[in-house]
């Protein structure tokens, strides 16, 4: 069985994913955007114009790393396993190899436009 996220959406569509970066320079990110954008939405399958890439700047009180906070749909954990991946080969390249990224998933149900729940979707589909 293979999980598999299908959304039937209105005519704007959604506006996920979103990719936090907290703690790096914008313009690195400025940068790197492009290649990110490019492999992301490869890599979940969506339109990079649905690929959002934020910067958190944040006031660090105690000890904090860097880390890329990754909001989305769930997909399967091969297809998460390999974003996590290149995102940290891309920023491994550029010399930042101690970077925390994680998933914060989100539920159709519960994801909310205009006051309004996301249509029920069909989340797992066997095949």
């Amino acid at each position: 069985m293979r999980a598999r996220c299908h959304l039937t959406l209105g005519k704007e569509g959604i506006v996920l994913p979103f990719l936090r970066f907290k703690g790096f320079d914008s313009q690195f990110l400025r940068e790197i955007s492009p290649e990110l954008v490019e492999d992301f939405s490869q890599l979940a399958q969506v339109s990079k114009e649905k690929v959002k890439v934020e910067s958190i700047q944040v006031e660090v009180i105690a000890n904090s790393p860097l880390s890329v906070e990754i909001y989305m749909f769930p997909r399967e954990q091969s297809k998460h396993d390999a974003i996590a991946k290149r995102i940290h080969d891309l920023l491994s390249k550029h010399g930042y190899t101690q970077v925390h990224i994680f998933f914060v998933l989100l539920s159709p149900s519960l994801y909310y436009r205009e006051g309004q729940p996301v249509q029920q979707i069909p989340f797992v589909q066997k095949t």
